[in-house]
């Protein structure tokens, strides 16, 4: 990316004496930048911007560096514009702390986040294992979820890598800009910006990011030409966004999305965005001329206060040079092995009967009447047959928002001959009555928690499941293929045969996951409907 000439570099330096790094990860990554001095036992490493001190983890588990800096904070006047190579810094920066999770507003579930949360956001974590090894261990890229206006990458103990990189793999877990911060699109923008285009931040941050990461990987052990980027619920759009544009191409070599995927209702035409940025700006009480000056003056609160609305993908002409959507149902997403799935249950429908029958009318339109048989609410009221997996019509209704735009990504990639595995996660955590959205997150970074937000009692079952999931996902990063000794056969996706596995609940040593064919067939098949004349729409 070309950043903006005229704007003068801001370094925040952190002065320090240089440390001395662990023996044992010496060796593995000596001749990839990690150094050692007299001064102290903690790593250091040489990146872009200057030198960082990281930190040991336990037992000879590795090291972390937490907090490095990939771009310039985007505050003032690089509020809203793409990031900029991050300035440098004299002596040695502690990689202590992760950094502050990007501006969000509190929303519940993600208070923590929100009260640590800051516009200075754009750093990163790196875990990497210790031992000695010849060869450079594949690197998986953690985009965090939330909707794309909250959560938190390494502020999240969610996302401690330990667990992960003890499987041989290099973990980066990044933040980047949301809500109004990570998507406004206004014609102002448009006209100060060298591609004539706005919007899409967030994704240029997550690009920005997987530039640091091909510069710099390889100082921590890493290949730079093995690259999984990964991530969930909205970190799982950002994937599929990731693949649609031709700005990403060559950053990653593999793909995991998680209960997300491209889809109608993130994508927005570049007209339909900029109004929404014309109606968010005047909620702030921007002028007509000279809006961004204004704009660019305010605190971040009443920014977030104004914004909540601005938050889809825009077709821009830079980033998405067309719909993401399209270029998805047309086969020219970048052509790399795919693992894509979501959970039984993410997101019960929480409207009532009525409203359920309204809104699935307004997405399938003239398919409605067959939308409406198969969840049974054709008539009056909510049916009375609740489905063993999937729940009553507002479970399934309220699930299949998320499930079936994966299944039909995951059939449009395979159909384009890219090698795709599919998945389904219906395990509870203990001692919850059912699966939920973000109830995969504990198993697949090996995180198996008594309390916070994916807590629960979990067993020596919930274990083992842990363990067949970082197994399959890191086998993945490693070679383009889940499979591995140990673990059951995962049958490539095909749109004839429609095979994908199921991690199941517990009922016997081996009963963890289960082959399935045709995920919720006649249901998902009117998505794809639906999706593909949305794509193809001008």
């Amino acid at each position: 990316m070309t950043p903006f000439p005229s704007t003068p570099p801001n370094p925040g330096a952190h002065p320090r004496r240089w440390p001395r790094a662990l023996a044992g990860l010496l060796l593995c990554a000596a001749s990839a930048g990690l150094r050692a001095t007299p001064a102290g036992p903690d790593p250091v490493v040489s990146v872009t911007g200057g030198t960082i001190r990281g930190r040991l983890l336990p037992d000879n588990g590795g090291a972390v560096f937490r907090g490095i800096p990939f771009a310039q904070p985007p505050v003032g006047d690089l509020r809203w514009r793409e990031p900029f190579p991050v300035a440098p810094w004299t002596g040695t920066r502690e990689a202590a702390q992760s950094g502050p999770p990007a501006a969000q507003l509190p929303l519940g579930w993600n208070d923590r986040s929100a009260a640590a949360s800051r516009e200075d956001c754009l750093y990163l974590d790196v875990w990497t294992p210790a031992g000695p090894s010849a060869a450079r261990k594949p690197v998986m890229f953690w985009i965090h979820g939330g909707a794309n206006v909250a959560g938190a990458g390494g502020f999240d103990p969610l996302y401690d890598g330990r667990a992960l990189i003890g499987r041989g793999v290099v973990l980066v877990v990044i933040e980047y800009r949301l809500g109004i911060f990570g998507f406004l699109t206004h014609p102002e923008l448009a006209r100060e910006s060298p591609h004539h285009t706005s919007g899409n931040f967030a994704i240029l941050d997550q690009i920005a990011a997987l530039q640091w990461v091909r510069a710099n990987i390889a100082a921590f052990g890493g290949d730079p030409g093995n690259v999984t980027i990964f991530g969930q619920s909205a970190g799982s759009y950002d994937v599929t966004a990731l693949m649609a544009s031709p700005l990403s191409k060559g950053l990653f070599q593999r793909a995991i999305g998680e209960s997300g995927a491209m889809d109608p209702p993130h994508v927005q035409t570049r007209d339909a965005a900029e109004k929404a940025g014309l109606r968010a700006a005047a909620r702030m009480g921007a002028p007509d001329r000279d809006a961004l000056r204004f704009l660019r003056s305010l605190p971040t609160a009443e920014v977030l206060k104004a914004g909540e609305s601005v938050v889809s993908f825009c077709t821009d002409g830079w980033v998405f040079p067309e719909s993401p959507l399209r270029t998805w149902a047309s086969g020219r997403e970048h052509p790399v092995p795919l693992i894509i799935g979501s959970n039984t249950i993410e997101f019960p429908y929480a409207g009532s009967a009525d409203d359920m029958r309204r809104d699935i009318r307004a997405a399938f339109g003239d398919l409605a009447p067959r939308a409406l048989a198969l969840y049974g609410v054709a008539g009056g009221g909510l049916p009375v047959f609740v489905n063993p997996i999937y729940g009553t019509a507002a479970d399934q209704w309220g699930s299949d928002l998320f499930r079936c735009p994966v299944v039909v990504d995951g059939q449009w990639h395979s159909g384009a001959g890219n090698p795709t595995w599919e998945y389904e996660f219906n395990r509870a955590i203990p001692p919850r009555p059912r699966v939920a959205h973000s109830s995969d997150l504990p198993y697949v970074f090996g995180n198996l928690y008594a309390a916070g937000s994916q807590g629960g009692a979990f067993t020596d079952e919930d274990r083992a499941l842990s363990a067949i999931i970082q197994g399959y996902w890191t086998n993945f990063a490693r070679s383009g293929d889940p499979n591995g000794p140990g673990l059951p056969a995962w049958p490539r996706y095909d749109p004839r045969e429609r095979r994908y596995i199921e991690f199941t609940p517990p009922a016997g040593p081996f009963a963890a996951v289960a082959q399935r064919t045709d995920e919720r067939g006649p249901f998902c098949d009117l998505f794809r409907q639906v999706m593909g004349r949305d794509a193809s729409a001008p």
